[in-house]
C-alpha cells in the first residue's frame, strides 16, 4: 500500500489520527517504533535541529526537502506515512507547484501549506501576518493541480486567527476547502469554544495542533476525537524533551567530569543500535559483502 493511500484509509476511520512530530529522522524511527502511524516532520523542530534556529522562515525549499526525504527512507518498510510541513510552499503558486511534486518524488503521505507571508513564523508567535485569501486559494488550487498521486494529501493551514480572529480564520478556511484542501487547520484557536467552531464550520476533516506552552488548550486525542477532530499533531514534544534531556546530561558531565551518574537516563549501547536498525545492517552484510 502507498503511504499516501496508508494515511488517507486512517483519516477515514473513526479513530483521530495522532501524528507525534519529529525533529529528526532517529525520532521518526523513535515514533514509528512505538506503533504509531503517522509522524509529523515539523518545520519548527528542523529549524532546531538543522539551524539551531527559531522557526522564522530560515529554512529553504531544498533543505526542507532534504530533510522530508530523509525520514521517508528512515521509515522505509515500517507501513509509516510522513505528514510534512511545506511552509509556505517557498513562494508564489508556481512555487507551490513544484514543491508539491517534489515532497511528493520524496514519498511523503502529505504536505502542509499556509498562508502566512514570508518570511513565515511558527504558528504560535505573535507578529504572524496573512496573505490575501485569493491569492491563497490560487496557491492550493495549483498543489491540487501538480500532484500525480491522487491519495496525496493536501493540508491548508490558516494562521489569520490570532491578528484577524476566528471569524475570519473560519471564512478562509471554508474558502480552502472549496479550493480542494483534503484538510483544514485553523491554528492557535485560543478556547475549546473556538475549536468547536472549527470543527462544527468545517464540512472536511480538521486537525488540531498541540503546543506545550502554546495559545490552544492542552487537549487529549481522546477529547480532541469527540470535539470533531480528525488528527492531531503534537509538533514540539520530542525537541523539548530532547533539549531538557541533552541540558541535563551536559550539566551532569560538567559537575562530575564524567557521565557516569547519568547512564540510568540513557539507552544502553545494544538497546540503541538495534533501534537505528544495526541488526539489519549485519544481516545486508552477511548477505552481500563478500
Amino acid at each position: 500500500m502507498r503511504m499516501t493511500t496508508l494515511m488517507r484509509s486512517l483519516l477515514a476511520k473513526p479513530e483521530i489520527v495522532v501524528a507525534p512530530g519529529a525533529h529528526d529522522a532517529l525520532t521518526a524511527k523513535i515514533i514509528a517504533g512505538t506503533g504509531f502511524r503517522v509522524v509529523y516532520m515539523t518545520g519548527y523542530g528542523q529549524a532546531a535541529s538543522h539551524l539551531g534556529s527559531p522557526d522564522v522562515g530560515l529554512l529553504t525549499q531544498t533543505e526542507m526537502l532534504s530533510r522530508a526525504a530523509n525520514f521517508v527512507e528512515a521509515l522505509q518498510g515500517c507501513e509509516v506515512a510522513v505528514f510534512a510541513d511545506g511552509d509556505t510552499g517557498f513562494g508564489n503558486a508556481i512555487n507551490v507547484m513544484r514543491t508539491v511534486r517534489l515532497y511528493e518524488k520524496a514519498g511523503v503521505a502529505a504536505i502542509q501549506l499556509e498562508d502566512q507571508i514570508a518570511p513565515k513564523k511558527c504558528g504560535h508567535m505573535i507578529g504572524r501576518q496573512v496573505v490575501p485569501l485569493e491569492e491563497m486559494v490560487g496557491k492550493l488550487k495549483a498543489a491540487v493541480a501538480a500532484r500525480q498521486d491522487p491519495d496525496l494529501i493536501i493540508v491548508a493551514r490558516t494562521d489569520a486567527r490570532t491578528a484577524h480572529g476566528i471569524e475570519e480564520a473560519l471564512r478562509r478556511a471554508q474558502a480552502y476547502a472549496e479550493a480542494g484542501a483534503d484538510v483544514l487547520f485553523v491554528e492557535s484557536p485560543e478556547s475549546i469554544e473556538e475549536m468547536k467552531a472549527i470543527t462544527s464550520t468545517i464540512k472536511k476533516p480538521c486537525l488540531a495542533n498541540m503546543v506545550e506552552g502554546g495559545r490552544t488548550p492542552l487537549l487529549t486525542a481522546r477529547e480532541l476525537q469527540e470535539l470533531g477532530f480528525r488528527i492531531v499533531i503534537f509538533p514540539t514534544a520530542s525537541t523539548y524533551a530532547t533539549c531538557k534531556a541533552m541540558s541535563d546530561l551536559m550539566n551532569g558531565l560538567k559537575i562530575h567530569g564524567t557521565t557516569a551518574p547519568m547512564m540510568q537516563n540513557m539507552l544502553p549501547f545494544e538497546e540503541f543500535n538495534t533501534i537505528i536498525g544495526l541488526p539489519a545492517i549485519r544481516k545486508l552484510e552477511s548477505t552481500y559483502v563478500k
